[in-house]
């Protein structure tokens, strides 16, 4: 395939030319049903949250709250690995090599389903274990491994629906998923009401209502792809695991996922340093995490258009067009980072009482909120220059970056700082300072993989 010329493709109405055109329309185009989606499933997590908060009281929000960096911390290395499927179907799309697309869509998609089974396992033996290294208090750990449990026996869907996702994500497709997860959110957040409400059945109540919804919803994407009339269609009858793709797969997903994992092992460290303060903070620290996670999931949108934008446009050798679309990512994601950090930060208290009413939770909360919100646009262009270089196929080095600069910062700062000085103001300016960090070496890493790869196009587009 010659660099610098494209194949054209048949394109469905929901998919996004790329490599061609302006970008920053494009961008939104592509970022603000991803946006949606995570936005829309964090409220539908919430609805999780206040619903047991609300009618099966504070023990049961810190159990269910308490499990969210565990699990996390469990399920984002295959998480990760969904990201070379992105990459490699990105790639080979634009590209318009159907047999490859074909074969890496079929090779995602049984991955995705052997390693759900192998977290049912993992969730059924380890949860209580793991809950107990973290500290988790007596009064709820009962409730945090039932709540954990439940969750991973669902583990097959999550992982089917977020690697069939990937692939509609690599073609410019994000607007079916947001279809799916509205439908599967709306049943989720109905089956909570019932569950919990009516049938009194508090935290596993919630954790039945999840993994019905994430079934529906991988039963949703799975039919997209079984209907798509183009290269990413999917058929049981093919699914494979071939190795020439997996390793691609793998060398782009595993070090994401391994970066993701660790640092959620420093969440996870943090989430231990906060139950030291008892149910109060967990309950506080809760609620402030899932809106943290609006944030996260508002950024996160704009790092999977870079690496989607960067990897199709890489595959056709247009490596000018790769340099604009980080720019444009990297307005993006401090605009909107700015807005909503801005807004959840001067209405933090009102915010906080939907989760609960208890005034010393929405303290907690508040101290918490008071330096990760403004600042947070830092943790969003602290994740735009390794979603560049994975969509260039280089993911090893921006791993080890972020390991160091994030991990690295909070592992010292809780082990060292956080002893000496114990409140959790204290405790969460490590998260501005882990990020700022990691930006500079991240900078300087693809500064360096930048020139090279550009060399490399050029030279490639010359010999062509």
């Amino acid at each position: 395939m010659p660099f610098g010329r494209k194949i054209e493709v048949k394109k469905s109405k929901y998919e996004i030319d790329m490599c061609s055109g302006s970008i920053m329309d494009k961008l939104i185009s592509f970022s603000l049903p991803l946006m949606l989606s995570g936005i829309l499933q964090l409220m539908f997590n919430a609805v999780d949250i206040i619903v047991v908060g609300r009618f099966s009281g504070s023990e049961a929000l810190a159990a269910v709250g308490s499990t969210t960096a565990l699990i996390s911390m469990f399920t984002n290395l295959f998480i990760g690995v969904s990201l070379g499927t992105s990459v490699l179907t990105a790639r080979f799309y634009a590209a318009g090599r159907d047999q490859e697309v074909s074969e890496t869509v079929h090779t995602s998609i049984m991955l995705a389903l052997l390693s759900g089974i192998l977290m049912v396992f993992v969730g059924l033996f380890f949860s209580r274990g793991a809950l107990e290294l973290m500290d988790t208090p007596d009064d709820v750990i009962d409730l945090s491994t039932l709540y954990m449990k439940i969750y991973f026996v669902g583990m097959p869907f999550f992982m089917l629906y977020n690697y069939g996702a990937a692939v509609l994500r690599a073609v410019g497709d994000t607007k079916r998923p947001l279809f799916f997860l509205i439908i599967s959110g709306v049943l989720n957040a109905g089956l909570n009401l019932f569950l919990v409400v009516v049938f009194h059945m508090g935290v596993a109540g919630v954790g039945i209502a999840t993994v019905i919804s994430q079934m529906v919803s991988c039963v949703l994407v799975l039919i997209c792809l079984y209907r798509a009339e183009s290269s990413y269609q999917l058929r049981l009858s093919k699914l494979t695991m071939k190795g020439v793709y997996l390793k691609q797969i793998f060398q782009v997903g595993v070090p994401a996922g391994i970066q993701s994992t660790v640092i959620n092992f420093s969440n996870v460290l943090l989430q231990s340093s906060v139950n030291s303060f008892g149910s109060i903070a967990m309950a506080g620290y809760t609620a402030a995490n899932n809106l943290l996670g609006f944030l996260y999931a508002s950024v996160n949108s704009i790092t999977q258009a870079c690496m989607s934008f960067t990897s199709q446009n890489y595959g056709v050798g247009k490596w000018k067009r790769m340099d604009r679309v980080l720019i444009d990512c990297m307005i993006l994601t401090t605009g909107v980072a700015l807005v909503i950090g801005g807004a959840f930060y001067g209405f933090g208290p009102e915010i906080l009482k939907i989760y609960t009413d208890n005034e010393e939770v929405v303290r907690s909360g508040m101290e918490i909120l008071s330096f990760t919100t403004l600042t947070y646009f830092l943790c969003g262009l602290m994740d735009l220059f390794p979603g560049a270089l994975r969509g260039m196929g280089h993911s090893a080095v921006p791993m080890i970056l972020s390991v160091l600069g994030t991990v690295g910062t909070r592992v010292v700062w809780i082990f060292l700082i956080f002893p000496q000085h114990r409140s959790l103001d204290i405790l969460f300016i490590s998260y501005p300072v882990s990020w700022l960090l990691t930006i500079l070496m991240q900078v300087i890493c693809f500064g360096f993989v930048r020139k090279k790869v550009h060399e490399g196009l050029q030279s490639k587009g010359a010999a062509a």
